[in-house]
């Protein structure tokens, strides 16, 4: 019986040619392994090639630590390929920053501790006290980093190092409401992933639901992204939509919008803890 949980994942992407797909895959079969999933995509305007393979490393005949090495000299380097190797029964760790607002906080922790996701929580991060009774009851540490904009590049500072103590592979803004450096955002590059309401940019300021509900609007939505340096403009992950109708108050609103960001929020962070996240440029390529 094949194990699923001994496997490894490639994530490529390189020039398009032919003969890509025959090469990876000869790679691994000719080296006993066995493929489990395999997706690939072509943009043909852009000429690029996408893929991802994940195969059963029960009976391969390379030994995981030597794979990276073995597939850049091999096919890589001669295929200008750029990839990413995982392995399955290695989980991520992911911390998460929040404010005041629970929502995301709370549908995240729920689905980690039914083991809907393979993936670590050792921290929570906050600018306020005010959910650190959550992570206790979760089990899980809280600091707390109060941020003002004389203290912000300092506190970011304890921020990483705090992260790299705790060795996080990646974060999730849960509607934290702070505005992360550019030197923060260097530091986890396509590893911060953030949702937010879709209004924008029709209706900005501190509250959107409010000049939403006065225009009468019939959608709203939610979307999920990495963070770059350019607010809210990172390569998009998940994105969903609501109807509305006049019949729907200020109220019913935000509590639609919430359900939406909860939703929205934990699609993207599954497909990032599957690995199925390509990012290339300003896009993503999310496999099934």
């Amino acid at each position: 019986m094949i194990s699923t949980e001994n496997t490894a994942i490639l994530l490529i992407h390189c020039p398009d040619k032919q003969g890509i797909l025959a090469t990876v895959t000869d790679f691994i079969t000719i080296n006993k392994g066995n493929i489990i999933y395999l997706d690939q995509w072509v943009n043909k305007e852009e000429e690029q090639f996408f893929m991802r393979v994940e195969w059963s490393l029960d009976k391969f005949e390379i030994p995981r630590e030597k794979i990276e090495e073995y597939f850049t000299t091999l096919i890589a380097n001669r295929l200008q390929m750029k990839f990413s190797l995982y392995f399955k029964d290695q989980q991520p760790r992911m911390a998460i920053f929040v404010s005041k607002m629970s929502h995301c906080l709370y549908d995240m922790l729920a689905r980690h501790a039914s083991g809907e996701w393979k993936v670590e929580i050792p921290v929570i991060i906050s600018n306020h006290q005010d959910l650190a009774p959550v992570a206790k009851n979760f089990g899980i540490e809280f600091h707390c980093f109060p941020i003002t904009k004389d203290n912000k590049l300092e506190q970011e500072a304890k921020e990483i190092a705090l992260l790299k103590q705790y060795q996080v592979d990646f974060v999730v803004l849960a509607r934290y409401m702070q505005v992360l450096s550019t030197g923060f955002v260097h530091q986890f590059k396509n590893a911060v992933i953030n949702i937010h309401h879709s209004f924008l940019p029709a209706f900005i300021g501190a509250k959107p639901y409010h000049a939403a509900h006065a225009r009468g609007v019939k959608l709203i939505g939610a979307t999920s992204h990495y963070v770059t340096e350019d607010l809210d403009e990172g390569p998009i992950i998940e994105q969903e939509v609501a109807h509305i109708t006049h019949k729907d108050t200020v109220e019913t609103l935000v509590l639609k919008g919430q359900d939406l960001e909860k939703i929205v929020l934990s699609r993207g962070v599954g497909k990032h803890i599957e690995r199925k996240i390509l990012a290339y440029n300003n896009r993503t390529v999310v496999f099934d």
